[in-house]
């Protein structure tokens, strides 16, 4: 059991803490040290009874595995890298919790990594690399080539979400983002819009990009008047700034290429007096805040538990398959319907 400080006997100094170790899991338990491994190890080789035993002696004596030191002795640890940036949009918050909840199902543990000017993609990738991770998932920019380059050499896998850059023995993820341009478009038009515009970053993100273009050739295809306003980021305070250049230009119906973003834009509007619904708005991630009264948005479902399994499928797949081609993954799309368009 775990030593405790002592009270006042001997010399009256307190005893040192000792750390419970799985030697001791095993003798409390009468099973090998060996059964105690098993018995942690998932998929392992252990009966039922034993690993009862083993699970009851840790709980008294105040266990606990240390993976990382297993990783030492395995090579590999249980964490995977999860590289994310902009955590302020309330969907990269479903999404790192869903990616989170399909590592830790698949008896994985996730370690958070986040993006920053100061801290890119290939800087945190290399950071994780020390760490002996299993594998990384990659939702902020993708990195550069070379760190896939490195990523190899050391038997770690990479899986990217919503990227479009094609890398030997990269698999990705990618929400179907031209179904949701087109779609868009065209309920836009349904609802009674008639001059059409798409709020987009295209240089700062892959999907941005991927849903302005379909909607603006839906546009074209239809022979309808639409236009790209361009913001510098994809979030609330460019779309609330964006509002104003879109009543400007007589603008009555807006794909947002995000929820985050599109909010803003209500907002903006409603400052100018103008959340009359005279103009329509479509957004794309179905977040929280979209089913809200002040918003009740039309949006597109992205289902971030679709997309993180298939990132997990994919990852795991890498695992045992390290030299198999490319793969890519598409994660459908389903129209929310609501009060804003």
């Amino acid at each position: 059991m775990r030593s405790k400080p002592g009270n006042g006997n001997g010399n009256g100094q307190a005893r040192e803490l000792r750390r419970v170790t799985s030697f001791d899991v095993a003798k409390a338990a009468g099973v090998s040290r060996a059964a105690v491994s098993r018995a942690f190890t998932p998929d392992a080789s252990v009966s039922n009874k034993t690993r009862e035993k083993v699970y009851q002696a840790a709980k008294e004596l105040g266990y606990r595995v240390n993976y990382l030191a297993r990783s030492l002795t395995n090579k590999r640890s249980d964490l995977v890298g999860l590289v994310a940036a902009g955590l302020d949009n309330p969907f990269r918050t479903l999404q790192l919790e869903q990616l989170a909840h399909t590592l830790i199902a698949r008896n994985f543990r996730p370690i958070l990594l986040p993006t920053s000017k100061e801290a890119d993609s290939a800087t945190v990738i290399g950071q994780l690399l020390h760490y002996a991770v299993s594998g990384v998932i990659v939702t902020s920019d993708a990195p550069p080539s070379h760190i896939f380059e490195e990523c190899a050499a050391e038997g770690v896998p990479i899986v990217l979400i919503n990227k479009g850059e094609d890398f030997p023995f990269v698999d990705r993820v990618v929400s179907d983002d031209r179904m949701a341009g087109y779609t868009a478009a065209d309920v836009l038009l349904k609802s009674g819009a008639k001059k059409l515009a798409v709020v987009s970053g295209t240089a700062v993100s892959y999907s941005s990009r991927r849903r302005a273009e379909a909607f603006l050739a839906r546009c074209s295809t239809l022979g309808v008047e639409a236009q790209l306003v361009p913001v510098a980021i994809n979030d609330y305070l460019h779309g609330q700034q964006a509002a104003g250049e879109l009543l400007d230009l007589g603008i009555d119906g807006v794909f947002s290429v995000n929820d985050y973003m599109a909010c803003g834009v209500l907002d903006g509007l409603a400052a100018k007096g103008r959340n009359d619904g005279s103009i329509k708005i479509v957004g794309h991630d179905d977040i929280p805040q979209a089913s809200w009264s002040a918003y009740q948005l039309t949006t597109f479902l992205q289902p971030c538990d679709v997309q993180a399994s298939q990132a997990v499928d994919l990852l795991t797949s890498r695992m045992s398959e390290p030299d198999a081609v490319a793969r890519v993954e598409f994660t459908p799309i389903t129209l929310i319907t609501r009060r804003s368009a």
